[in-house]
């Protein structure tokens, strides 16, 4: 893997899976925010484009001891991330203003290895020319470019309204970068000035966006000394941005992706169903 970069900034999610209905709006808002064409047939899972994606979790026990819920996973953000060690064009890197991992279309080739690399399947190639159905072209976003087909995309924690959050601090005279008491250099950028489309359009509150460096935040607040919060897969050791939060055990243990065999007690693969 790459060279781990430290941030003063790192933004970052933290998801409860306890809130969590499995309703999708996360899904529809981040498809309709990022400028993601409709799919002539969704039900095709290898080719249909989800930024973000809601998997449904069981703990796999009879009624009346079973158990559901739901994890809407988008891009991890790994500080240590996976898909640019492989990029030979360099069309994805990590962002020094906020530790986002970028993807830069223009530059991407198609190969794919970034796809190949990422542990959390949180990357998709455009098969397809992006078409809108006859009027649906003037809801665009138009802060976002639309992608053509043969490069790969993946959710972005809709940068363009950081940009935006930026514009308007500098527009009013403003530095959008402090010193604080800590002596170090926060983002001026208010918690509420940037908001991921995901998290705004959550019914029940389960999506929580900020600054995971700084401890004002509601999301640094929510993760920091949490025994009840977890990353993906984390003993690859990705250190990711995005982090769940579930006072469920069988929830937290599916986070790695596995649990014991009863009768073996060895660990067992448990694949998560999309929803």
């Amino acid at each position: 893997m790459s060279a781990k970069k430290e941030f003063n900034v790192k933004w970052g999610m933290a998801i409860d899976l306890d809130k969590c209905t499995g309703c999708g709006a996360c899904m529809v808002a981040c498809q309709a925010e990022n400028n993601l064409a409709p799919q002539a047939d969704a039900s095709n899972k290898l080719r249909v484009m989800n930024w973000l994606v809601v998997f449904e979790l069981s703990n796999n026990k009879a009624f009346p001891d079973h158990e559901t819920a739901y994890l809407p996973r988008p891009c991890q953000q790994c500080a240590e991330q996976p898909c640019a060690t492989v990029c030979p064009v360099v069309a994805t890197e990590r962002n020094e203003e906020g530790g986002i991992v970028s993807q830069i279309y223009p530059r991407c080739i198609g190969c794919r290895y970034c796809m190949a690399a990422c542990p959390y399947h949180a990357r998709y190639f455009n098969w397809f020319d992006p078409i809108w159905p006859k009027g649906m072209e003037k809801s665009l976003t138009p802060d976002v470019s639309t992608r053509p087909r043969g490069v790969v995309e993946k959710c972005s924690f809709c940068h363009h309204r950081f940009m935006k959050a930026k514009d308007k601090i500098r527009a009013k005279g403003g530095e959008v970068y402090v010193r604080g008491v800590d002596n170090k250099m926060h983002c001026a950028v208010p918690e509420d000035g940037y908001v991921t489309s995901c998290a705004e359009a959550c019914p029940n509150g389960a999506i929580v966006f900020g600054d995971l460096n700084n401890p004002d935040h509601t999301v640094s607040k929510l993760v920091r000394g949490n025994a009840d919060a977890f990353r993906l897969l984390e003993r690859l050791g990705t250190d990711t941005a995005v982090y769940y939060i579930s006072k469920r055990e069988w929830v937290r243990r599916l986070g790695d992706n596995y649990v014991p065999d009863e009768e073996t007690q060895k660990p067992r693969q448990i694949l998560p169903k999309k929803h």
